[in-house]
């Protein structure tokens, strides 16, 4: 049996993670908790751990071996020609209880750095499968590796889980060197497997995830974007909301699981603010209720998971484009014409409605273009 090693009783955990780590390098297979249930790890640049782990895996009718990145950045150094709505369900589903899997002719780059034996694992089938684990441990030991690792042994080919060290350990016995136990794992259940090709994604296996949370994140965010977040964006992510739900024939509460997301944000707003109470005003008229909406500040995370953003000016523009140039091929203007919104801030009521008024004709303009 494995050397198995309680973590939370150890007199420096830091010392239990170094232990680890050397294992790893030097070629040895540890028993890791994730945030599902207890995996066990090899050191992906090491040929002979790689493949002690495989076939192991392979002679216990185990499922295949996957890559186990610390996000979405690290899962393109391995597919970098990834499609977009690869792209996509990287950044919505990570990180979270999800392993996607992609076509095996889609990796490249640092993949072919790696060694022959590593790659048989990895891409032993048709799919390469990728995984960004939660969990203290295994968070921590990644953090101290250079290059991913490799895991496996999540569950039997039979769906039987292994939910503790002990149980891991009955079923790897002296094939690995040592097992961290932390106790009872977050959710205590498999990982979803979803399979992405390059226009459509599908459950393989529904785990912790199921398939209407996947659904819902994998759906399609639109943020509209103003200085402070208390009246033009506000306004908009309203009536867009109430537009859509119209066009759809459905609930606005119904358009998430549509998989429809509208938010709205500012470039110098705080936290918490009430919306103007002009604006509030203005979309009463038009049934709409804006009362229970708090600004936001625009935020890398925010701007990382929206399909759209549309901005109420061109200075608004360029400055998500100066601060934030990954978002630049999601950014454009509300008004399809190239005009600006003015900010109605300060100058009354019927000026509040003007603004309204144009948001919403560029907003009717949005939506045929988005159909």
């Amino acid at each position: 049996m494995p050397k198995i090693v309680e973590i939370l009783h150890a007199d420096d955990p830091r010392d239990v993670i170094h232990e680890v780590v050397q294992t790893l390098v030097e070629g040895g297979l540890v028993g890791l908790p994730t945030e599902t249930l207890y995996v066990a790890a090899a050191y992906a640049p090491h040929p002979i751990a790689a493949a002690q782990l495989s076939g192991w895996l392979k002679s216990s009718g185990i499922p295949d071996c996957m890559l186990a990145v610390k996000g979405p950045s690290e899962a393109l150094d391995f597919l970098p020609e990834l499609p977009p709505l690869g792209q996509k369900l990287l950044r919505r589903f990570w990180p979270g209880p999800v392993t996607l899997a992609f076509d095996a002719a889609l990796a490249g780059g640092l993949t072919g750095a790696l060694p022959e034996q590593t790659q048989q694992a990895l891409l032993a089938g048709e799919r390469f499968s990728l995984r960004a684990a939660g969990g203290d441990v295994i968070g921590a030991v990644q953090r101290l590796v250079p290059a991913p690792l490799i895991l496996g042994g999540e569950t039997t080919r039979d769906g039987t889980a292994h939910a503790s060290a002990a149980e891991l350990a009955a079923a790897a016995g002296d094939r690995l060197a040592l097992i961290v136990d932390s106790g009872p794992c977050k959710y205590g259940a498999p990982t979803s497997i979803v399979y992405c090709t390059a226009d459509r994604w599908s459950l393989v296996r529904e785990g912790v995830a199921s398939q209407r949370a996947l659904d819902r994140l994998a759906g399609n965010l639109y943020v509209f974007v103003c200085t402070g977040n208390t009246c033009r964006s506000p306004m908009a992510e309203a009536l867009f909301r109430k537009l859509l739900a119209e066009r759809h024939g459905c609930s606005e509460d119904d358009l998430i699981d549509r998989g429809y997301f509208v938010a709205s944000a500012g470039v110098s707003a705080g936290p918490g603010s009430p919306p103007s109470p002009e604006a509030v005003d203005v979309l009463r008229d038009r049934g709409v209720d804006l009362r229970g909406h708090e600004s936001q500040p625009v935020t890398p995370h925010l701007l990382s998971r929206a399909d759209r953003i549309f901005t109420m000016t061109r200075s608004h523009r360029d400055q998500l484009l100066r601060d934030f140039p990954d978002a630049a091929g999601h950014v454009s203007l509300l008004a399809r014409d190239g005009s600006d919104i003015v900010d109605p801030i300060g100058s009354g009521l019927d000026e509040y409605r003007r603004c309204a008024d144009q948001i919403e004709q560029h907003l009717h303009v949005l939506l045929d273009e988005l159909e």
